[in-house]
């Protein structure tokens, strides 16, 4: 028996089988949290997935072009092997509109009208995905999506929600396919999908607000499965409504194994097309999945290795090009409904996958009552919690700058390609970024009070009016980097100084350089030019503890050489003492401010103290 003292957990991690802990070493730790809990919760996720992808994937398919089937194979290996292998536990990945609009747009200038070549060019294209997120993932370059900020994820949520419910609100009056709301009031309204939906929509925020953590997702379409039933019934109490518009029968789901090579002869001439639109379909995938990543982890507190979930897209995408599949990304459709639902592990992504094939090869007949109404009404939950609406209060109430990063994503996702806007996002935080960056700071420092022992303190704007400075030595706190962006900032910073200086007699500059993270060649010849101008104002220019790097630059560009090893300085009281002795005697016999205690030792000291 364990101590008393030792921690559940650790007692548990010792005791797994050897199995489960080889099985952790390659899958993650979540492989030691599986219990019968989890398991069931996953189940029940697994089983809500996979009856909001099988409409889903079979509209996909069609989106590109494609046979129904190849949607519905997106939906079961790549699937499972994106949730092992991947590093989100909640990302359920499969076929999305945004990879499905974007493969076929590439298929139909590549396929030129020969229909035969539509399914070889969609599999070669997927496996060279594959490859290319492969070859990302073993690089380590799936760090790349650490440039996507929060706020280029909130806005980005915010707008693919705004998507979702835009859509959604267009299913609920009977529309199909990506129909809008204007274009369902155009060809009528369906009273019976309107009923259906709202039906679905009550069930499932009913559930929401009273029973979160059950299955309310899963009542809620079995609720709209039976009120489609009812509906089609005759003279069901009376109402002449025609039934809602189904899901139908589907076709098998079972991945084909196929060479997708197998039209190489006539593919071989395609192959720059091909390499090109390869690549412009990696970014859109890669791009969604790491987007729905984040998300997904800012909501759950999980941290997202960026390499591994580049590893499990690329792997998901190779098992689709040899199962006769078509290109799979991270769904957002599929999960955020998967997090609302309970899902805990990576195992609700293979229990969807599994739940597919089991409903497709048994359920059919129930499964072709599943009324697109109550999918859209889902789907219309979904986005209203992808709004998260403190976080937009806070981004306002704390920084603008991030509002408009957030707001500017989000109108992109509603206005343009998903990649895109996430694209857009993260130019926007790099241009801010950047803005921020280019303005480094620059602090005037001096002495709040006369007693011993006293620290420095930056003067610039303090309160109580201004603080007293040396008459000859001005101390300045460089604070940021000084590259090639913030040059003309801090030489602006620097040349206005000089020019106040100059009738205050503060020729020599002590830049305190400890907080100054690096330079750039363009930074060092700053420096130069200003150790220049001081000297040739009759004063000089000196540093205090600078960083190693900094100072492996100057040796290396000759400026440590001009400057002097004898004016860097590895303490302030060194520095200030050494300078202090060769500041003007005649302006330090006159000067009344005397604020350095070697300032006693100058003509015309009548007293003394301590720093």
């Amino acid at each position: 028996m364990a101590d008393a003292t030792t921690p559940r957990n650790s007692t548990r991690t010792g005791s797994l089988h050897p199995l489960r802990q080889g099985l952790a070493a390659w899958l993650g730790p979540w492989v030691r949290e599986v219990d019968a809990g989890s398991l069931r919760a996953d189940l029940l996720a697994g089983l809500l997935g996979a009856v909001l992808v099988l409409p889903q994937a079979i509209a996909f398919a069609a989106l590109a072009g494609l046979p129904p089937a190849m949607g519905l194979a997106a939906a079961v290996l790549p699937c499972a092997v994106a949730a092992l292998a991947g590093s989100s536990r909640q990302v359920v990945s499969g076929p999305t509109n945004a990879t499905s609009l974007a493969l076929g747009a590439m298929l139909v200038p590549l396929a030129a009208g020969d229909a035969s070549l539509v399914v070889p060019l969609a599999l070669t294209l997927t496996l060279f995905v594959g490859l290319m997120q492969l070859a990302l993932a073993l690089a380590r370059l799936g760090s790349l999506a650490n440039f996507v900020s929060p706020s280029v994820m909130l806005g980005f949520t915010s707008g693919a929600a705004g998507l979702i419910g835009w859509y959604a609100l267009a299913g609920l009056m009977g529309a199909t396919g990506r129909a809008s709301p204007w274009q369902a009031l155009a060809t009528g309204v369906s009273v019976s999908a309107l009923a259906v939906g709202g039906l679905t929509l009550v069930v499932a925020v009913a559930g929401r607000l009273w029973w979160r953590r059950g299955p309310h997702m899963l009542l809620a379409l079995l609720v709209a499965i039976g009120a489609c039933w009812w509906l089609s019934q005759p003279g069901a109490s009376g109402l002449a409504w025609p039934a809602p518009l189904r899901v139908g029968s589907p076709p098998s789901a079972w991945p084909i194994w196929q060479w997708p090579f197998a039209e190489a002869s006539r593919l071989a001439p395609l192959l720059p097309q091909i390499l090109a639109a390869a690549l412009a379909l990696t970014v859109v995938a890669l791009g969604q999945s790491m987007a729905i990543a984040k998300v997904l982890g800012a909501r759950t507190g999980q941290v997202v290795d960026a390499n591994r979930e580049c590893l499990g897209q690329g792997l998901a995408n190779l098992s689709a090009g040899f199962g006769s599949a078509l290109v799979v990304c991270g769904s957002l459709n599929r999960s955020l409904p998967n997090l609302e639902a309970g899902a805990r592990t990576p195992l609700a992504g293979v229990a969807a996958a599994l739940w597919l094939l089991l409903l497709v090869a048994l359920a059919g007949p129930l499964l072709a009552w599943i009324p697109m109404a109550g999918v859209s009404a889902l789907l219309g939950v979904v986005a209203w919690a992808l709004v998260d609406r403190p976080a937009w209060a806070r981004v306002w109430r704390l920084d603008r700058s991030e509002f408009g990063i957030a707001l500017t994503t989000a109108v992109a996702t509603l206005t343009l390609r998903l990649e895109v806007a996430v694209l857009v996002g993260v130019m926007c935080s790099l241009v801010v970024y950047l803005q921020r960056m280019a303005k480094p700071a620059l602090r005037s420092m001096g002495f709040d009070s006369q007693r011993i022992g006293r620290p420095f303190v930056v003067i610039d704007g303090a309160p109580g009016g201004t603080l007293p400075e040396c008459p000859q030595l001005k101390l300045l706190r460089m604070e940021g980097s000084v590259w090639f962006g913030a040059v003309s900032h801090v030489a602006e910073h620097l040349r206005a100084q000089r020019g106040s200086g100059a009738s205050l007699g503060q020729r020599h500059l002590l830049v305190m350089a400890k907080s100054m993270n690096s330079i750039d060649l363009a930074g060092a010849d700053l420096w130069d030019n200003e150790r220049i101008k001081r000297r040739e104002a009759g004063g000089d220019l000196y540093f205090h503890r600078p960083r190693p790097q900094v100072l492996a630059l100057w040796h290396r560009t000759g400026f440590l050489q001009r400057l002097g090893a004898d004016r860097v300085f590895p303490d302030k009281h060194s520095a200030i003492a050494s300078i202090v002795s060769r500041l003007d005697e005649s302006v330090c016999a006159n000067c009344t401010v005397r604020l350095f205690d070697e300032c006693s030792t100058r003509p015309g000291a009548p007293w003394s103290h301590s720093i």
